[in-house]
């Protein structure tokens, strides 16, 4: 079956996570995304975990699940005739999409006046951390730092503790989807006019998009956001927390909004003596006594798994779920696997890959997870051969002069 993009080539340049993983989901979407990648591969594949803690070339999981479905290819991008060969790819093409440092695809010889020099219509998506234009333009950045200045890492406390932040560059992921809707949208107007143009994706401006009422509540009130930890800034629910449960790291969270829900929940753990206590009586007492309430909830709590007090908590009419490990996901949530959200793929250095599926289906042109990533100048011949019709004796002069890297396929 075809894919909803098929026919749409892409030239990926970028690296990482942000725009790797956009044009992952044209990729999987039936779009035929051409990676282009240094002679030594791509910094991603270096990253974190790999295949029984072995390190290799083509072993990355954060790389192989980041690049499925793409075909991968390695173009020494300083020779001048590896530049030639990006363009004459870029012809060919119908989206460029890179995540460079604004300037830096201008310095290489392939910015956005370059490749329509090539290709008048095609859309160019550059996606830097900061954008285009402004003071911050020429910083190169990485998911930590976009999300302390993006001020997210600052909300993502306990009062009074230092800023945690996210255990992963979660900004990465909200810049990648803007871009994929700026290139569908592109691909309408130029379906419409004819015309190409260029997208520029500030990953930071799509980071502070996530404060919602918090801007306007400065705006509005000048009251800045607070970390909270667990507990609303409002005072709308209480108790509102994560619960230890019986069992190592496992824990439930708990949300009582109305009196109805309280008198719900009070009678779900037993009606115990302290629930009858005036300091827990109505909402804003329980918000003012909410650490010693909290550890007499965790009494009880602790003395149950994580699942036993959801279920007890939610057929009582109260909102509660287990706080879920990457384990939970893929071994046993069972809505996940109704809907088949993790497949496997054959990887062949590493076998059997577990990816997480399109996180959306359409009815009649479903995304398709076909091949798994690219080893390292894994399609170089294909691309080359067939796509710029370069012989055998031309790809293999120009691999041992370096403009090509040899394949390292182990």
């Amino acid at each position: 079956m075809k894919g909803a993009l098929e026919g749409i080539r892409v030239i990926d340049f970028t690296r990482v996570l942000a725009g790797p993983g956009a044009a992952r989901m044209l990729a999987d979407h039936g779009a035929e995304v051409i990676k282009i990648e240094t002679l030594t591969g791509e910094i991603a594949r270096l990253v974190i975990p790999h295949h029984d803690n072995v390190f290799g070339i083509n072993t990355s999981g954060y790389f192989i699940n980041t690049n499925r479905n793409k075909l991968g290819v390695t173009i020494n991008l300083s020779d001048p005739r590896g530049l030639e060969l990006a363009k004459r790819l870029v012809e060919t093409a119908d989206v460029v999409i890179e995540n460079f440092s604004a300037g830096v695809m201008d310095r290489l010889g392939l910015g956005y006046e370059a490749l329509r020099a090539v290709k008048p219509d095609i859309i160019m998506v550059s996606m830097p951390g900061f954008g285009q234009t402004g003071p911050y333009r020429t910083y190169a950045s990485y998911g930590p730092t976009l999300q302390a200045i993006g001020g997210i890492t600052y909300l993502t406390a306990f009062p009074g503790h230092e800023p945690a932040g996210f255990g992963f560059s979660y900004s990465d992921y909200t810049g990648g989807w803007p871009a994929q809707y700026a290139i569908l949208a592109a691909l309408h107007r130029r379906r419409k006019t004819g015309k190409g143009l260029f997208i520029d994706v500030s990953q930071m401006e799509a980071l502070c998009a996530l404060y919602g009422a918090s801007t306007l509540d400065y705006v509005v009130n000048k009251r800045a956001a607070k970390p909270t930890g667990n507990r609303l800034p409002h005072r709308s629910a209480a108790p509102h927390g994560a619960y230890r449960c019986q069992g190592e790291d496992r824990w439930c969270v708990i949300s009582v909004f109305s009196e109805k829900e309280w008198q719900a929940f009070c009678r779900a753990i037993g009606n115990p003596a302290w629930t009858a206590d005036e300091r827990f009586a109505t909402l804003l007492s329980r918000t003012v006594h909410m650490d010693e309430m909290d550890r007499l909830i965790e009494k009880w709590t602790l003395e149950r798994s994580a699942e036993e007090v959801m279920e007890i908590m939610q057929r009582a009419g109260v909102a509660a779920g287990v706080v879920q490990s990457s384990r939970d996901l893929v071994e046993s949530d069972p809505q996940l696997r109704h809907y088949q959200f993790f497949k496997e793929l054959e990887h062949p250095v590493i076998g059997k890959v577990a990816h997480e599926n399109v996180p959306f289906k359409l009815s009649k042109t479903p995304a398709e997870l076909r091949r798994p990533a690219p080893r390292l100048g894994e399609h170089n011949e294909y691309v080359l051969g067939e796509i710029l019709h370069m012989s055998k004796e031309q790809i293999a002069k120009y691999t041992e002069e370096g403009v090509i890297g040899t394949p390292d396929l182990g």
